[in-house]
């Protein structure tokens, strides 16, 4: 019998990258990156007369891969007036041809890169962190608010001129609630810490430390997270896998995140979401208005092509590199040349066989 566990997995995978809040799904169209809109999928009615025709194939039942999905955390900030989204986390799932095998990965949000000019809003390009494409692109002239899927869009554009893949077969911003309710909805979540973490946000009560005055940090007790395998709540999970100020910084950051994302989606198939509808709605439920979904293909279309791949079908990849320095300073961050070469090899449609050459890269 085939299961629905292509669409938790399209549902976790979609509104976990350290958090939503508000989720953004958007699923691309040609070469040009930006998102579009479709009309929602409409009720099946039935037959007026029987028919003894062939059943159409299921949607996406022509989706056969290989696909390319870029998930995004954003960091909005939204008690500071006119802040500009950030890409806090930055995290691709490359899923092969015949759709059972995948590999997740992450760059890290202060990599220095060529962000490209801006028509939409006049933005000159340069040469930046990663994570500031977002904002740069958000920017709307003449107001101080921000256009999150237009950031989107100039960032996307940014990724695959770094990376080689041409383009994204779908994509998601999210920013910091929906994590929560997510995770709260499937029963918590069990992760093994592998270091010790403090945190910068939250106080072992789960409630936000009080910013210092003046700016420069927080004040208060802080959570802390022990080595060892341990269940956690939804402000837990999301405050775990964002803490970058900790031993091996942000790599250390994006190997806990890819780690959440793997025993969300554990969760989820232990929970018995894979095969219980009224289980699915209850979550989806839960979210309410945090995932919101546009596009030529809808969630539906990609849970039936990818009912067979299953989060032991994922495998977590590390991509190694250095800090960058000017005149004494920091400036961001630089993949090594085998970090460089497993987005070659991504692009190129192969990503296995690099990594059988590259083992090391493989993240348990």
């Amino acid at each position: 019998m085939r299961t629905k566990r292509g669409l938790w997995i399209v549902l976790a995978a979609v509104i976990v990258l350290l958090g939503a809040g508000t989720a953004f799904a958007f699923t691309l169209r040609g070469d040009s990156g930006e998102p579009t809109a479709a009309p929602a999928p409409s009720a099946p009615t039935a037959s007026a007369v029987p028919t003894t025709a062939s059943p159409a194939p299921p949607p996406g039942a022509d989706l056969t891969g290989p696909l390319d999905l870029l998930l995004i955390g954003v960091d909005t900030r939204v008690s500071i007036p006119d802040w500009q989204p950030h890409a806090d986390a930055i995290m691709l799932l490359h899923v092969d041809a015949g759709l059972k095998t995948g590999y997740l990965y992450s760059l890290p949000r202060d990599l220095r890169v060529d962000i490209p000019a801006f028509a939409r809003n006049g933005y000159g390009g340069g040469r930046h962190k990663l994570t500031e494409a977002m904002s740069y692109g958000a920017r709307v002239p003449g107001t101080d608010r921000a256009n999150v899927a237009q950031g989107y869009e100039l960032l996307s554009r940014t990724i695959s001129r770094y990376t080689g893949i041409r383009s994204f077969d779908a994509g998601a911003i999210l920013t910091f609630d929906g994590l929560s309710r997510l995770t709260d909805a499937l029963g918590g979540v069990t992760m093994t810490i592998d270091q010790k973490v403090v945190s910068q946000h939250r106080r072992p009560d789960g409630t936000a430390r009080t910013l210092r005055p003046g700016g420069g940090g927080y004040v208060g007790p802080q959570a802390t997270y022990l080595p060892g395998t341990r269940k956690l709540v939804g402000w837990q999970a999301i405050d775990y896998a964002r803490q970058r100020y900790t031993a091996g910084g942000d790599y250390t950051r994006q190997r806990h995140q890819r780690q959440l994302v793997k025993a969300l989606l554990t969760q989820a198939e232990d929970a018995g979401l894979a095969t219980d509808r009224t289980k699915l709605q209850a979550v989806l439920t839960a979210l309410g208005d945090t995932l919101v979904v546009s596009g030529t293909r809808t969630p539906i279309e990609y849970a039936y092509a990818l009912r067979d791949l299953a989060p032991s079908g994922l495998t977590s990849v590390g991509l190694p590199g250095d800090s960058v320095f000017h005149n004494g300073g920091y400036i961001g961050e630089q993949l090594d040349a085998t970090g460089r070469a497993f987005l070659r090899a991504v692009a190129a449609g192969d990503p296995g066989a690099y990594l059988a050459e590259h083992p090391e890269l493989i993240k348990k």
